[in-house]
């Protein structure tokens, strides 16, 4: 899976990106089927915002998360894309299933 860390008014320390690179890295033991990772952090007043972009084998997944920590907002963050590589795994597996029994 290629990563990359990209910040909008924040200064990516090495901390911050072993950080997203350790937490993107369980998000792997679900699919093999991620390509490429886009995250951005970014810092709008006191709010600490984390968004990532998936491209994954039959489309994308997006996902957005704020927090008063930017770690905070990192754990949210994967939490919403585990749930959503699980949902779109189960989906692709329903098809797979659909497709046969016909």
């Amino acid at each position: 899976m290629q990563l990359n860390i990209s910040g909008h008014h924040i200064e990516l320390t090495e901390a911050l990106k072993d950080y997203v690179h350790s937490k993107m890295e369980k998000l792997e033991r679900h699919t093999d089927q991620i390509s490429n990772t886009q995250v951005t952090l970014s810092v709008v007043k006191q709010r600490q915002t984390a968004e990532a972009t998936l491209h994954v084998t039959g489309g994308d997944i997006n996902a957005k998360a704020q927090h008063d920590d930017m770690y905070a907002a990192i754990d949210q963050l994967v939490d919403k894309l585990d749930r959503q590589i699980l949902k779109h795994k189960e989906k692709q597996v329903e098809r797979q299933h659909g497709a046969a029994t016909r």
